[in-house]
């Protein structure tokens, strides 16, 4: 199966890289939160290579497939994570596809074609980026952290103050805090080790999924707000962070 769907995923992100070079038809679908053709080009391409999957699993994407039909097994596509990024020429944007068991992730397949990062995961075997296994950062002091996060496309409309109060706390006791836009690729360099814990509110399934089972192959302890592994998806938050310091950055989000 994973194999499979790496194949797919290679497919769609010659389309993506496509788009990336070329001039894109932007539309809004909130007041900061943008969609082109090659989003929904893109989904069409993944959709139709995964197919095979669709007797057992539903399909759960972003632009075109939102609801689940009331399989327990879902395939969660992401067809372009960090849109604005690809709009503005940004190279952190990527395919992003999970594969679960009601909540329990069995693959995770992220990839991005600009800058050539292929992350995979099974459960139980492991995550990879192009062939090199990964292994999750070892740190036990927030302040010796570098975090990720991301901010919610409501903070145009004016909400977000308390998450802005979290990002202040956050950003006092560890080195330092990285904004890149793309929650999929926040999640597969936490995988890596380059970011220490990363953490996000007001997200889709579609945006984490593919990349959480990347990050908890790796190493990762990966939670909701209560602390428990294998989140809900639908929770609209994430931490994903080295073992020895999750406790304490989550209780700076949760202070």
């Amino acid at each position: 199966m994973l194999s499979k769907i790496e194949k797919a995923v290679l497919k769609a992100g010659k389309h993506l890289l496509e788009g990336f070079n070329s001039r894109k038809q932007v539309s809004l679908k909130g007041k900061i939160d943008l969609v082109t053709q090659y989003d929904v080009e893109v989904e069409k391409i993944l959709l139709n290579e995964l197919s095979f999957m669709s007797c057992e699993y539903d399909f759960v994407a972003e632009e075109t497939h939102k609801e689940r039909a009331g399989k327990n097994k879902a395939v969660y596509i992401d067809p372009i994570d960090g849109t604005t990024n690809f709009v503005h020429g940004f190279p952190f944007c990527c395919i992003s596809v999970g594969v679960y068991n009601g909540n329990e992730g069995l693959a995770g397949v992220v990839y991005n074609p600009v800058m050539n990062e292929m992350f995979i995961a099974e459960k139980g075997q492991g995550a990879f980026m192009n062939g090199e296994r990964l292994r999750a950062s070892d740190k036990h002091k927030s302040i010796d952290c570098l975090i990720a996060t991301g901010f919610p496309y409501g903070i145009a409309e004016g909400q977000g103050n308390n998450i802005l109060d979290i990002l202040a706390r956050v950003l006092k006791n560890t080195r330092g805090i990285r904004r890149a836009g793309s929650a999929a690729l926040d999640l597969c360099y936490a995988a890596r080790g380059v970011f220490d814990g990363y953490y996000e509110f007001n997200l889709s399934p579609w945006d984490i999924a593919g990349g959480a089972v990347i990050a908890s192959e790796a190493g990762c302890l990966v939670t909701g707000m209560d602390g428990t592994e294998s989140p809900d998806l639908y929770e609209k938050f994430i931490l994903a962070s080295s073992p020895g310091v999750h406790a304490e950055l989550l209780g700076l989000i949760k202070k």
